[in-house]
């Protein structure tokens, strides 16, 4: 069994479409997408519709939560934008989706953790420095959900941790954003140096799960061109450096 996963795709179709052409190429026997897929100054209806076209299997992020919920005159810039550009065949699928699932006894799928859709899984804020989870705390935003292979997304940080012999995370990273920042629960920003695509295949051996990481290279400067076109500088330069702005 091989099973590709995908996160934080915040609506940035040239990003998906050239992730989507390197899983194919690799091969996969499903594609698990993790949430936050429209939110941003990119191409949010678009990216709905390539996805709702698919046969992935897709979970909702925190973004999709606040997009659905959002109320005029409230949210940030990016939720407005991707609400503004929807229609109600995008929130009817938008709704229809959970931000946590389990395949089978094996896998399970969240978006930040099993408990909140917006909670860091592997990753700690230590005032505003991110820092790699310890395995305790790990432990305790699992809140007792434990299965072979677990996946979650939102932090845009590729990363894998073993929890003992018998349980395996794995975070893909985010096909369309490689830097951020964000105020909640204080300011602080996530940055992984270079503008690819991320995502992971894992792969089910004898020896037990095992996951690839994979970097893949598209046109970048198309969406960095758009972002600032949308009045986004801080997105371009993201989007064009895997870090963000001084």
């Amino acid at each position: 069994m091989r099973i590709a996963f995908v996160s934080d795709i915040h609506g940035n179709l040239a990003a998906l479409e050239a992730v989507a052409a390197d899983i194919a190429r690799r091969g996969a026997d499903r594609v698990a997408n993790l949430g936050d897929n429209l939110s941003g100054p990119l191409l949010p209806r678009e990216t709905a519709q390539w996805l709702m076209a698919s046969d992935w299997l897709s979970l909702v992020g925190n973004h999709e939560r606040q997009v659905l919920q959002l109320r005029p005159g409230h949210g940030g810039p990016s939720d407005q934008y991707a609400h503004a550009q929807l229609t109600e065949a995008e929130f009817a699928w938008m709704r229809s989706l959970t931000h946590t699932l389990r395949l089978d006894e094996g896998v399970l799928l969240c978006h930040g953790s099993p408990r909140s859709d917006h909670e860091y899984l592997l990753e700690t804020l230590d005032g505003s420095t991110v820092r790699a989870a310890t395995p305790t705390e790990i432990d305790e935003r699992l809140a007792g959900q434990y299965a072979p292979l677990i996946a979650s997304g939102h932090t845009h940080v590729p990363r894998q941790v073993r929890l003992g012999a018998g349980v395996l995370l794995v975070n893909p990273g985010s096909v369309g954003l490689q830097a951020y920042g964000d105020d909640h629960p204080v300011a602080h920003k996530v940055e992984n140096g270079t503008p690819e695509a991320r995502y992971a295949i894992a792969e089910s051996t004898a020896q037990g799960w095992q996951v690839e990481h994979i970097a893949v290279p598209y046109d970048h400067e198309s969406m960095a061109l758009l972002a600032e076109r949308r009045g986004r500088p801080e997105w371009a330069h993201a989007l064009r450096t895997g870090r963000m702005p001084v």
